[in-house]
């Protein structure tokens, strides 16, 4: 677990983004690029963390992945313009925000699997 110092919650256009040394736009003490914008919401808790990292480091329980049922759901925070965005529109994008373009970090793909049910 983190230190309690270390924990931190923002707000980012009405939505708790939860984890460790979390920033404005969502960077966080594991993932602190330019790109490293977006938060994801974990369907164990129905809360936004910037990364799996920080909801290991931060949760009392184990994550869960968003179930392809639920891909037209709103399950990706921006962090610079704070849209939700589905986990479809994500996940089939460009990298970037639709709605306002900012640029999100293409190596999050290698994680979709931590996050998304993207088998079966």
């Amino acid at each position: 677990m983190a230190e309690d110092s270390d924990r931190t919650t923002v707000d980012v256009a009405g939505h708790a983004v939860r984890g460790v040394g979390v920033g404005p736009e969502t960077r966080c003490a594991h993932y602190d690029g330019a790109r490293d914008v977006v938060a994801i919401r974990f369907a164990c808790c129905d809360a936004y963390y910037p990364c799996f990292r920080c909801h290991a480091a931060v949760a009392d329980h184990d994550a869960e992945r968003i179930p392809r049922a639920a891909f037209d759901a709103d399950g990706v925070l921006c962090g610079v313009c704070g849209s939700a965005l589905s986990v479809r529109t994500f996940v089939e994008g460009d990298h970037a925000c639709p709605d306002c373009g900012a640029a999100f970090n293409p190596g999050c793909a290698n994680h979709y699997d931590r996050y998304f049910e993207m088998d079966g």
